[in-house]
Protein backbone atom coordinates (compact mmCIF):
# COMPACT_ATOMS: atom_id res chain seq x y z
CA UNK A 1 0.00 0.00 0.00
CA UNK A 2 1.48 3.30 -1.15
CA UNK A 3 1.32 5.77 1.69
CA UNK A 4 1.56 9.77 1.44
CA UNK A 5 4.00 11.00 3.40
CA UNK A 6 2.23 14.24 4.52
CA UNK A 7 0.83 17.59 3.41
CA UNK A 8 2.40 19.19 0.37
CA UNK A 9 0.95 22.41 0.05
CA UNK A 10 -2.59 24.29 1.36
CA UNK A 11 -4.44 26.70 -0.52
CA UNK A 12 -6.25 29.67 0.57
CA UNK A 13 -9.10 32.00 -1.47
CA UNK A 14 -8.05 35.76 -0.03
CA UNK A 15 -9.06 39.26 -1.22
CA UNK A 16 -6.25 41.87 -1.45
CA UNK A 17 -2.42 40.54 -3.09
CA UNK A 18 -0.62 43.26 -1.50
CA UNK A 19 -1.76 42.75 2.25
CA UNK A 20 -1.33 38.94 1.23
CA UNK A 21 1.87 39.43 0.62
CA UNK A 22 2.33 41.88 3.47
CA UNK A 23 1.17 39.49 5.93
CA UNK A 24 2.85 36.33 5.51
CA UNK A 25 6.22 37.65 3.84
CA UNK A 26 6.90 40.31 6.18
CA UNK A 27 4.78 39.46 9.70
CA UNK A 28 5.53 35.47 9.16
CA UNK A 29 9.07 35.64 7.37
CA UNK A 30 8.30 33.54 4.78
CA UNK A 31 9.75 33.78 1.30
CA UNK A 32 7.31 34.37 -2.13
CA UNK A 33 9.05 31.47 -4.00
CA UNK A 34 6.38 31.80 -6.92
CA UNK A 35 4.61 34.71 -8.33
CA UNK A 36 2.12 33.35 -10.98
CA UNK A 37 -1.26 33.09 -12.30
CA UNK A 38 -4.28 30.75 -11.35
CA UNK A 39 -3.84 28.48 -14.43
CA UNK A 40 -7.60 27.53 -14.45
CA UNK A 41 -8.27 31.41 -14.08
CA UNK A 42 -5.34 33.33 -15.28
CA UNK A 43 -6.77 36.75 -14.12
CA UNK A 44 -5.77 36.13 -10.98
CA UNK A 45 -2.85 35.79 -9.31
CA UNK A 46 -1.29 32.17 -7.47
CA UNK A 47 1.21 33.02 -4.96
CA UNK A 48 3.28 30.72 -3.36
CA UNK A 49 4.95 31.06 -0.01
CA UNK A 50 7.35 28.65 1.63
CA UNK A 51 10.78 27.67 2.96
CA UNK A 52 14.14 29.09 1.04
CA UNK A 53 13.34 26.13 -1.88
CA UNK A 54 9.44 25.92 -1.33
CA UNK A 55 9.72 22.58 -0.08
CA UNK A 56 6.88 20.19 -0.14
CA UNK A 57 5.56 20.20 3.39
CA UNK A 58 6.20 24.68 3.81
CA UNK A 59 4.09 25.63 0.85
CA UNK A 60 1.20 28.26 1.50
CA UNK A 61 -0.22 29.47 -1.29
CA UNK A 62 -3.14 32.02 -2.46
CA UNK A 63 -5.76 33.00 -5.02
CA UNK A 64 -5.82 36.90 -4.70
CA UNK A 65 -9.22 37.69 -5.62
CA UNK A 66 -9.83 41.05 -4.81
CA UNK A 67 -14.04 41.57 -4.90
CA UNK A 68 -15.02 38.62 -4.36
CA UNK A 69 -17.38 38.01 -1.57
CA UNK A 70 -16.23 36.87 2.14
CA UNK A 71 -16.64 33.12 2.41
CA UNK A 72 -17.58 30.89 6.03
CA UNK A 73 -15.15 28.93 7.66
CA UNK A 74 -17.27 25.12 8.62
CA UNK A 75 -17.50 21.73 7.45
CA UNK A 76 -16.66 20.66 4.17
CA UNK A 77 -13.05 22.84 4.60
CA UNK A 78 -9.44 22.61 6.13
CA UNK A 79 -10.56 24.66 9.40
CA UNK A 80 -7.00 25.44 10.72
CA UNK A 81 -3.64 25.41 9.37
CA UNK A 82 -0.73 24.88 11.73
CA UNK A 83 3.19 26.07 11.46
CA UNK A 84 6.00 24.64 13.32
CA UNK A 85 8.74 26.85 15.07
CA UNK A 86 11.48 26.07 17.29
CA UNK A 87 11.80 25.17 20.56
CA UNK A 88 11.80 28.55 22.47
CA UNK A 89 10.96 30.51 19.71
CA UNK A 90 7.05 30.98 21.34
CA UNK A 91 7.90 34.21 23.54
CA UNK A 92 9.43 35.62 20.58
CA UNK A 93 6.50 35.56 18.26
CA UNK A 94 4.03 36.04 21.11
CA UNK A 95 6.25 39.70 21.40
CA UNK A 96 5.94 40.38 17.34
CA UNK A 97 1.96 39.69 17.53
CA UNK A 98 1.75 41.47 20.09
CA UNK A 99 3.60 44.49 18.41
CA UNK A 100 1.72 43.84 15.25
CA UNK A 101 -1.49 44.84 17.20
CA UNK A 102 -2.72 40.96 16.10
CA UNK A 103 -5.04 39.25 18.63
CA UNK A 104 -4.39 35.69 19.68
CA UNK A 105 -5.38 32.96 21.79
CA UNK A 106 -3.37 29.51 23.68
CA UNK A 107 -4.66 26.34 22.94
CA UNK A 108 -3.44 22.92 24.65
CA UNK A 109 -4.44 19.73 22.82
CA UNK A 110 -2.43 16.39 22.99
CA UNK A 111 0.41 17.61 25.23
CA UNK A 112 1.00 20.95 22.86
CA UNK A 113 0.73 24.35 22.89
CA UNK A 114 -0.69 26.16 20.07
CA UNK A 115 -0.74 29.87 19.51
CA UNK A 116 -3.74 31.07 17.42
CA UNK A 117 -4.33 34.04 15.49
CA UNK A 118 -6.23 34.92 12.16
CA UNK A 119 -4.18 36.37 9.32
CA UNK A 120 -5.98 40.03 7.53
CA UNK A 121 -8.96 37.53 5.36
CA UNK A 122 -9.85 35.21 8.81
CA UNK A 123 -8.00 32.54 7.78
CA UNK A 124 -7.16 30.07 10.85
CA UNK A 125 -3.53 29.93 11.72
CA UNK A 126 -1.37 28.37 14.85
CA UNK A 127 2.00 27.87 15.70
CA UNK A 128 3.57 25.40 17.95
CA UNK A 129 7.05 24.79 19.27
CA UNK A 130 8.34 21.17 17.69
CA UNK A 131 12.00 19.72 17.56
CA UNK A 132 12.49 18.54 13.69
CA UNK A 133 15.26 18.09 11.29
CA UNK A 134 14.24 20.98 8.76
CA UNK A 135 16.12 23.68 8.73
CA UNK A 136 14.80 27.07 7.04
CA UNK A 137 17.88 28.94 6.16
CA UNK A 138 15.22 31.76 4.41
CA UNK A 139 15.15 35.15 7.19
CA UNK A 140 14.41 38.66 7.38
CA UNK A 141 15.31 41.62 9.03
CA UNK A 142 12.99 41.56 11.64
CA UNK A 143 12.92 37.82 12.12
CA UNK A 144 16.70 35.48 12.62
CA UNK A 145 16.86 32.28 11.89
CA UNK A 146 16.75 30.96 15.52
CA UNK A 147 12.89 32.22 15.49
CA UNK A 148 11.89 31.13 11.76
CA UNK A 149 9.11 29.07 10.53
CA UNK A 150 10.19 26.03 9.39
CA UNK A 151 7.27 24.32 7.65
CA UNK A 152 3.95 23.02 8.21
CA UNK A 153 3.17 21.39 11.84
CA UNK A 154 -0.09 20.32 10.28
CA UNK A 155 -4.09 21.08 9.69
CA UNK A 156 -7.44 20.75 11.30
CA UNK A 157 -9.86 19.70 9.08
CA UNK A 158 -13.70 20.07 10.00
CA UNK A 159 -15.31 16.98 8.22
CA UNK A 160 -18.99 17.02 7.31
CA UNK A 161 -19.24 13.67 7.59
CA UNK A 162 -16.12 12.89 10.18
CA UNK A 163 -16.19 9.29 9.97
CA UNK A 164 -15.81 9.03 6.74
CA UNK A 165 -12.70 11.43 6.37
CA UNK A 166 -11.06 9.15 9.19
CA UNK A 167 -11.58 6.04 6.50
CA UNK A 168 -10.32 8.25 4.32
CA UNK A 169 -7.02 9.13 5.68
CA UNK A 170 -6.69 5.59 6.80
CA UNK A 171 -7.36 3.22 4.50
CA UNK A 172 -6.43 5.69 1.26
CA UNK A 173 -4.00 7.91 2.00
CA UNK A 174 -2.13 5.53 4.85
CA UNK A 175 -1.88 7.53 7.44
CA UNK A 176 -1.56 6.13 11.66
CA UNK A 177 -4.25 6.65 13.78
CA UNK A 178 -2.61 7.95 16.86
CA UNK A 179 -5.11 9.02 19.72
CA UNK A 180 -8.49 10.58 20.53
CA UNK A 181 -8.63 13.68 23.08
CA UNK A 182 -12.17 15.81 23.33
CA UNK A 183 -13.31 16.47 19.80
CA UNK A 184 -10.00 15.91 18.08
CA UNK A 185 -8.78 12.86 16.26
CA UNK A 186 -4.74 12.99 15.40
CA UNK A 187 -2.87 11.05 12.78
CA UNK A 188 0.49 11.25 11.18
CA UNK A 189 2.58 10.19 8.33
CA UNK A 190 6.29 9.74 7.98
CA UNK A 191 7.51 12.87 7.08
CA UNK A 192 8.72 15.35 9.83
CA UNK A 193 7.03 18.63 8.29
CA UNK A 194 3.06 18.50 7.20
CA UNK A 195 2.67 15.19 9.02
CA UNK A 196 0.08 16.03 12.04
CA UNK A 197 -3.88 15.63 10.57
CA UNK A 198 -6.40 16.66 13.59
CA UNK A 199 -9.86 15.69 12.77
CA UNK A 200 -12.37 17.87 14.77
CA UNK A 201 -15.28 15.84 15.69
CA UNK A 202 -18.19 18.59 17.32
CA UNK A 203 -20.52 19.86 14.69
CA UNK A 204 -19.37 23.12 12.67
CA UNK A 205 -21.66 25.54 10.40
CA UNK A 206 -21.17 24.84 6.59
CA UNK A 207 -18.43 26.02 5.07
CA UNK A 208 -19.06 28.33 2.32
CA UNK A 209 -16.06 29.33 -0.23
CA UNK A 210 -15.05 32.62 -0.39
CA UNK A 211 -12.37 34.98 0.42
CA UNK A 212 -10.75 33.49 3.94
CA UNK A 213 -11.39 30.07 3.03
CA UNK A 214 -8.91 27.13 2.48
CA UNK A 215 -9.93 25.87 -1.42
CA UNK A 216 -7.93 22.77 -0.91
CA UNK A 217 -5.13 20.98 0.79
CA UNK A 218 -2.41 18.70 -1.02
CA UNK A 219 -1.23 15.26 -0.65
CA UNK A 220 2.85 14.06 -0.87
CA UNK A 221 3.68 12.00 -3.92
CA UNK A 222 7.17 10.64 -4.47
CA UNK A 223 6.89 11.18 -8.47
CA UNK A 224 4.55 11.02 -11.15
CA UNK A 225 5.34 7.65 -11.53
CA UNK A 226 3.22 7.19 -7.82
CA UNK A 227 0.74 9.74 -8.63
CA UNK A 228 -0.73 7.43 -11.63
CA UNK A 229 -0.63 5.07 -8.68
CA UNK A 230 -2.57 7.02 -6.75
CA UNK A 231 -5.18 7.83 -9.25
CA UNK A 232 -5.81 4.72 -9.69
CA UNK A 233 -6.11 3.99 -6.00
CA UNK A 234 -8.51 6.96 -5.85
CA UNK A 235 -10.65 5.21 -8.15
CA UNK A 236 -10.02 1.93 -6.87
CA UNK A 237 -11.69 3.51 -3.24
CA UNK A 238 -14.93 4.81 -5.09
CA UNK A 239 -13.72 8.60 -5.49
CA UNK A 240 -13.50 10.31 -9.38
CA UNK A 241 -10.19 11.72 -9.27
CA UNK A 242 -9.54 14.13 -11.93
CA UNK A 243 -6.73 13.70 -14.79
CA UNK A 244 -3.19 14.71 -13.97
CA UNK A 245 -2.84 18.23 -14.21
CA UNK A 246 0.50 19.96 -14.95
CA UNK A 247 0.53 22.59 -12.69
CA UNK A 248 4.28 23.35 -14.00
CA UNK A 249 6.22 22.74 -10.47
CA UNK A 250 4.00 19.37 -9.71
CA UNK A 251 1.73 17.17 -11.60
CA UNK A 252 -1.74 17.05 -9.67
CA UNK A 253 -4.76 15.52 -9.48
CA UNK A 254 -7.82 16.32 -6.93
CA UNK A 255 -11.13 14.73 -5.82
CA UNK A 256 -13.65 15.62 -3.25
CA UNK A 257 -13.63 13.41 -0.07
CA UNK A 258 -16.70 12.38 1.78
CA UNK A 259 -16.74 14.68 4.30
CA UNK A 260 -16.87 16.95 1.45
CA UNK A 261 -13.14 18.58 1.67
CA UNK A 262 -10.90 18.81 -1.50
CA UNK A 263 -7.98 16.83 -1.60
CA UNK A 264 -5.07 16.89 -4.03
CA UNK A 265 -2.12 14.55 -4.42
CA UNK A 266 0.87 16.63 -5.86
CA UNK A 267 4.49 15.17 -6.54
CA UNK A 268 7.50 16.59 -5.13
CA UNK A 269 9.02 17.22 -8.35
CA UNK A 270 10.12 19.20 -10.21
CA UNK A 271 9.71 22.05 -7.82
CA UNK A 272 10.23 25.88 -8.21
CA UNK A 273 14.03 26.45 -9.37
CA UNK A 274 12.26 24.92 -12.84
CA UNK A 275 11.60 28.31 -14.64
CA UNK A 276 14.23 30.76 -11.93
CA UNK A 277 17.44 30.65 -10.57
CA UNK A 278 16.83 29.51 -6.86
CA UNK A 279 18.06 33.09 -5.28
CA UNK A 280 15.38 34.85 -7.64
CA UNK A 281 12.80 32.87 -6.64
CA UNK A 282 9.14 35.12 -6.58
CA UNK A 283 11.00 38.33 -7.81
CA UNK A 284 8.88 37.93 -11.10
CA UNK A 285 5.61 37.19 -12.86
CA UNK A 286 6.62 33.58 -14.11
CA UNK A 287 3.88 32.21 -16.65
CA UNK A 288 3.56 28.40 -17.81
CA UNK A 289 4.52 28.13 -21.22
CA UNK A 290 0.99 28.27 -22.78
CA UNK A 291 0.18 31.70 -21.69
CA UNK A 292 3.52 33.33 -22.51
CA UNK A 293 2.21 34.76 -25.35
CA UNK A 294 -0.77 36.52 -23.03
CA UNK A 295 2.08 37.70 -20.88
CA UNK A 296 1.44 41.77 -21.65
CA UNK A 297 -2.73 41.46 -21.26
CA UNK A 298 -2.33 39.41 -18.02
CA UNK A 299 0.17 42.39 -16.55
CA UNK A 300 -2.20 44.88 -17.73
CA UNK A 301 -4.95 42.94 -15.76
CA UNK A 302 -3.26 41.93 -12.81
CA UNK A 303 -2.78 44.19 -9.49
CA UNK A 304 0.24 45.82 -8.99
CA UNK A 305 2.64 44.07 -6.12
CA UNK A 306 5.40 45.71 -4.44
CA UNK A 307 7.75 42.75 -3.10
CA UNK A 308 10.79 44.66 -1.82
Amino acid sequence: MIRTSGIHHITAIVNDPQVNFDFYSRVLGLRLVKKTINFDRPEVYHLYFGNESGDPGTIITFFPWPKLAKGRIGSGQVGTTSYIIPIGAMEFWKERLENEGIPFTFESRFNETYIQFNDPDGLQLELVERDVVSENNWSTDEIEQEHTIRGFGGATLYSAQPNQTVNVLENLLGMEFVTQEGDYLRFKTEASLGNVIDIKLSPSVRGLAGAGTIHHIAWRAKDEAELQEWRNRVETKGFQPTEVKDRNYFKALYFQETGGILFEIATDPPGFAVDEAPDELGTKLMLPSWFEAKRKELEEILPPIEVN
